[in-house]
């Protein structure tokens, strides 16, 4: 149902935009042939607004990656330098619960350490709804802080980094699919006690799983079909676990692949003294309303971030 709504939605978005772009471009011609100038302007104006809403919808596009429409975890750790650091990992978790609040998202709070005198030394927020880990998968990384520090009594200026680690909520009722291509079944002849009848019959059942190697087998029952079904129970239980496995040892791989929270490895800068400037460094996408960008407007990095992404093959799932 909730694919359905999303493309329901997406069908619906497509239809309004080409029947607002023909009625506004039969006013232009109607306004151009009574030389109406009020008619043209005010069609006109329609149109930018047409092509805004375009350009909203073509970057819905991209989020095509397995999960991205699953709702995520966010973690934000700060780096190396005390309490300016950790107040800085504060901020970004402010600015990541107002980006979540101006889109409908719903947040909760799973873990936050405190710092010892000010800010928090890491926090992990969920944050659910439609696409949530799409948009904000773009975010992990490093993010480095450059400010007058208040906690100096020097007024000096101060370089801060904290990380960024986004990662989708999996939901575990994995639907395992066997194909009969992928597997051999053998029968053999039951070992052990069992008497007579046991001893005389092919009932015992082996199941090969060819992509993984799994092996499971089953000669508990006399009957061959049920010891088969019991085998194929014993198999996807068998494939649901190496899955479980894959998943861990890759967000494993993934957590020990973070970089160092330091110089050289951050994904995008906030300067706020001696200029007001946030730039991101994959995508050059810079603004200099730092203030907007710390209370969450961070739209434009994310769909620049994503668009780069899609761009170079890069889509997770």
């Amino acid at each position: 149902m909730r694919e359905r709504t999303v493309l329901e939605d997406g069908i619906k978005a497509v239809d309004t935009l080409r029947g607002d772009l023909d009625e506004n471009l039969e006013l232009i011609e109607m306004g151009e042939a009574e030389d109406d100038a009020d008619i043209v302007s005010e069609a006109e104006a329609q149109l930018s607004e047409i092509a805004l809403r375009a350009r909203k919808a073509e970057l819905m596009t991209l989020l095509s990656g397995e999960a991205d429409a699953n709702n995520c975890y966010l973690e934000i750790h700060a780096g190396a330098g005390g309490t300016e650091a950790q107040d800085w990992a504060e901020m970004m978790t402010r600015m990541y619960l107002r980006w979540a609040e101006a889109h409908g998202y719903k947040t909760e709070w799973l873990e936050e350490s405190p710092g010892e005198e000010a800010g928090i030394k890491s926090a992990t927020l969920k944050i659910s709804g439609q696409n949530a880990y799409g948009w904000l998968k773009t975010e992990s990384g490093v993010h480095r802080l450059v400010r007058i520090s208040p906690y100096d009594s020097s007024a000096r200026r101060h370089t801060s980094f904290s990380s960024v680690w986004v990662y989708p909520e999996v939901d575990d009722s994995i639907n395992i699919e066997i194909l009969d291509k992928d597997i051999r079944i053998d029968t053999y002849r039951a070992s052990g006690a069992g008497g007579q009848h046991i001893n005389k019959t092919d009932s015992a059942i082996r199941i090969t799983h060819n992509p993984t190697g799994i092996v499971v087998q089953c000669q508990n029952d006399r009957s061959q079909h049920k010891n088969r079904a019991a085998a194929m129970k014993m198999l996807k239980a068998r494939l649901y676990e190496h899955e479980l496995n894959i998943r861990e040892a890759a967000a494993q791989a993934e957590h020990e692949a973070k970089t160092d929270i330091g110089w050289g490895h951050q994904i995008r800068s906030y300067v706020l003294q001696p200029y007001q400037m946030v730039k991101d460094l994959r995508t050059n996408v810079e603004t200099s309303n730092t203030s907007a960008v710390l209370d969450g407007d961070l739209d434009d990095f994310m769909a620049a971030a994503l668009a780069q992404r899609v761009k170079g093959g890069d889509e997770e799932g």
